[in-house]
């Protein structure tokens, strides 16, 4: 009992502690603040912090939909598949090489927005909207030379764009998905030429299986290593990481 009225007597007197303490503390920074200037209204840091945010969850979608990734995690997931090896390279070994060489093929991409824009914005020499407005002209630089016409104009046709001037008139809003469409044909396209080799190399194997009567006997087993055996002799990976890269600067 004595020590279940001690208990009481605690929770009674950090329920009269709470508003005090509360009542000393500084008031906090407001959540908004908006000053006018000459140059226009300013916001405060608080709510550039909030925008930063909000833009770095946005940052997986940009990955996907405005750089190299789409295609390359794509050609490495069809690769994988034509090989035989179910879990070999694993999930994060793919999307490991698809991120790094991702960074490679869009280094001259980031670094132009960098200068061009970053810096700038950092050094306080230009306002957040024309910051943004820098940084994407490199991009749409890059993905209006690795987009298809004919897909750039279906988009085009669609959003009801009957004619554009140039590609720095082409909102993002379609060149986004025409860049996307693009880029999965292009995937698909590269990862067909891969497969047929070890396409060859299963209907061999399962035909010398059938011929010799051993039909209860998996192509796959025997196949799989003849299959890796090729890919090693022929040097694949760098092949293959080389074409991937060179593919965006033809």
């Amino acid at each position: 009992m004595m020590a279940r009225r001690t208990f009481l007597i605690l929770i009674a007197l950090a329920g009269l502690l709470v508003p005090a303490v509360a009542l000393a503390q500084p008031p906090g920074l407001e959540a908004l603040t908006i000053t006018e200037g000459e140059d226009g209204q300013t916001w405060s840091l608080s709510i550039q912090v909030l925008v930063l945010m909000t833009l770095l969850t946005l940052l997986p979608a940009g990955l996907l939909m405005m750089t190299s990734f789409t295609r390359i995690i794509i050609v490495l997931a069809i690769l994988r598949q034509a090989m035989g090896t179910a879990s070999t390279p694993s999930n994060q070994v793919l999307i490991g090489l698809a991120l790094f060489l991702t960074l490679f093929v869009m280094a001259p991409v980031f670094q132009e927005v960098n200068d061009t824009a970053l810096q700038p914005y950092l050094a306080e020499e230009m306002a957040p909207d024309e910051a943004l407005e820098a940084a994407s002209e490199p991009m749409r630089d890059f993905m209006v030379a690795q987009t298809r016409e004919s897909d750039l104009g279906l988009f085009l046709r669609i959003a009801g764009y009957d004619q554009v001037e140039g590609p720095e008139d082409v909102p993002f809003t379609v060149l986004v998905p025409a860049f996307m469409t693009s880029e999965l044909k292009t995937a698909f396209t590269i990862g067909f030429i891969i497969y047929l080799p070890f396409l060859v190399i299963d209907l061999v194997v399962a035909s010398t299986l059938m011929s010799m009567g051993m039909l209860m006997l998996s192509p796959m087993i025997i196949s799989l290593p003849f299959k890796i055996l090729l890919f090693v002799l022929v040097d694949g990976w760098s092949l293959l990481m080389g074409t991937l890269a060179a593919s965006f600067f033809i």
